[in-house]
């Protein structure tokens, strides 16, 4: 860790208890509180589609378990907390990860995915982003590394998305956001220009379709993030299918589990031109409908 602020800032915390909004176990993890839950952060990795090499990391909320096997902590907060607590939990979620995140990451130049939740996109009123902004400013954290990932809208909330996303870029920080399709990809490509896009692995179902999204996202300086590969045989199709030079990560239990501590880089994987249609064929069976 080279962020002397945050240094201290993380030894400050160390002396505070348990009782405390937020403080260091004696694991070294930072942990917060909130309705009488203990919280904290599991991260996974996001990889190269080509090397497996980690890129990045994804952050989600967690409550607390010794034997990291946390519970998703918005699934069980979501409907006991109105929109302002929300927000506040949004916040105190983004801090954790941070914290998390860089008292542990050695490699410079890997990014950090935090997901914004739905309901901050119109709970929150003025500039977002200034608050993290500030924090992050303060604890020496180079925010151009962090990806505010923004979550799947319906049609109703076009302008809302485009809105938050202008106001997060204002603020210095990169854009992610999550499509459903190939085609709502596409279109927010062109609308919100964002630095990432994600995209469930069931939903790369075209691949001419596919090939044209990175081919064109690749001009735009845009990750395309296939998530939630499960085996092998989904992450192997994804392969063939994106017969082109372009570029794009991978994301799934196929590679590592949610974990408190960071992942090393290597994963060795097969590569497609390894298998033969034999080996797909064999191995269909575990895709589901």
């Amino acid at each position: 860790m080279h962020h002397l602020n945050l240094h201290n800032y993380l030894s400050r915390l160390r002396h505070s208890t348990a009782n405390s909004h937020l403080w260091l176990d004696e694991q070294g993890r930072a942990r917060g509180r909130y309705f009488n839950a203990s919280l904290t952060s599991a991260f996974q990795a996001i990889r190269s589609g080509e090397d497996h090499q980690v890129v990045a990391y994804e952050a989600y909320a967690r409550s607390y378990d010794p034997g990291d096997q946390g519970l998703n902590i918005w699934k069980l907060l979501e409907y006991v907390a109105n929109d302002d607590e929300s927000v506040e939990l949004d916040r105190l979620c983004r801090l954790l990860h941070t914290l998390n995140f860089y008292r542990q990451v050695q490699e410079p130049g890997l990014d950090l995915y935090l997901s914004v939740h739905s309901r901050l996109l119109a709970a929150v009123e003025g500039n977002h982003g200034m608050a993290f902004r500030r924090i992050l400013d303060v604890l020496e954290i180079p925010h151009v590394q962090i990806i505010l990932q923004l979550p799947l809208i319906t049609p109703s909330q076009r302008w809302v998305l485009t809105h938050v996303a202008e106001n997060y870029r204002r603020n210095g920080f990169r854009i992610g956001v999550n499509a459903s399709s190939l085609e709502q990809a596409g279109d927010l490509l062109d609308r919100i220009r964002p630095d990432a896009i994600k995209l469930d692995i069931s939903a790369a179902n075209h691949a001419s379709a596919q090939i044209s999204l990175l081919q064109r996202a690749d001009q735009a300086q845009c990750h395309i993030i296939f998530r939630r590969i499960e085996n092998e045989a989904r992450f192997l199709s994804l392969q063939q299918a994106n017969d082109t030079a372009s570029p794009y990560l991978v994301q799934g239990f196929l590679f590592d589990l949610p974990s408190a501590t960071l992942v090393g880089q290597a994963t060795e994987l097969p590569t497609a031109a390894s298998h033969t249609t034999s080996t797909i064929a064999a191995t269909a069976a575990e895709l589901p409908g």
